[in-house]
């Protein structure tokens, strides 16, 4: 069931995006060589405490993990992309680290994610993070009253393309609100004009997430991390957006994230 949320309940979304955006915040920038996962997890964990939030990931245990999860953050670093489990590891030059992050205020629930490259870049890291980021922007222009969800799927898509990128379509975005998942399914790829009608009220998580050279994945043994099938690199970015007459609003914008307005859909030159 698909529960459209009031103005009020969006702006009670709203107080737990402006959280979970400025954690992110800082845990990007504390990321950093010779930065440990674990120490990434344990800021995470005593922020949440603070703030009297709770963490979405904790008591996570869907079908196709072994849980519950008992950590609050996903680290994902380099073929790893979705769901990667925080363990002991020292983040090197040229890292490629994916965070995410889910937490509820009072009863409200966002989700979050971003890719950055600790140290020293490889320009074609940078050029996949930025088709993610590139994709999230044209995912949250497609969400407008009186589309369909196929739009927001098929404009994701379209700029996976553009950059050559394949498309993996067994997980992608999600409704959310209440719980950290809820009905609809928001696939990475689909057809515009098709779907269910996009309606005020209807909070999404929109999440392009990509392989570099490769649309398969596969699972680590420790039933959580997700990584690129061939060992390529990955990258993820996710926002929580409600849908309103005034337009898409993004609940979990990072303190100075710029909207990305004026940026070419390939080169990233203004």
């Amino acid at each position: 069931m698909i529960e459209l949320k009031s103005p009020e309940e969006i702006g009670r979304m709203a107080v737990t995006g402006h959280f979970v955006g400025e954690l992110l915040g800082e845990l990007k920038g504390i990321a950093d060589v010779g930065v440990n996962l674990m120490d990434l997890e344990k800021y995470a964990r005593r922020r949440i405490k603070e703030r009297g939030a709770e963490s979405c990931y904790w008591d996570y245990e869907p079908s196709f993990g072994r849980g519950p999860f008992r950590n609050v953050l996903c680290l994902s670093v380099n073929d790893a992309v979705l769901h990667g489990l925080p363990h002991d590891y020292v983040l090197r030059d040229g890292d490629l680290l994916s965070v995410d992050m889910a937490v509820g205020i009072d009863g409200w629930v966002t989700d979050s994610a971003f890719s950055v490259v600790v140290g020293t870049p490889d320009p074609a890291d940078l050029v996949l993070i930025e088709c993610t980021e590139v994709a999230l922007e044209a995912g949250i222009a497609a969400a407008v009253v009186g589309g369909k969800l196929g739009d927001i799927s098929a404009a994701i898509g379209d700029v996976a393309r553009r950059y050559g990128y394949g498309i993996n379509g067994e997980f992608g975005g999600h409704g959310l609100g209440r719980t950290m998942h809820e009905a609809p399914h928001i696939p990475n790829d689909g057809r515009p004009n098709r779907g269910m009608k996009l309606q005020p009220g209807l909070t999404i998580a929109i999440e392009p997430w990509f392989c570099a050279t490769t649309d398969k994945i596969k699972f680590d043994k420790d039933g959580w991390t997700i990584r690129s099938a061939n060992g390529c690199r990955t990258a993820h970015s996710e926002h929580t957006v409600a849908i309103t007459e005034a337009g898409p609003q993004v609940l979990t914008y990072r303190p100075g994230q710029a909207t990305g307005k004026g940026r070419s859909a390939v080169t990233g030159a203004a």
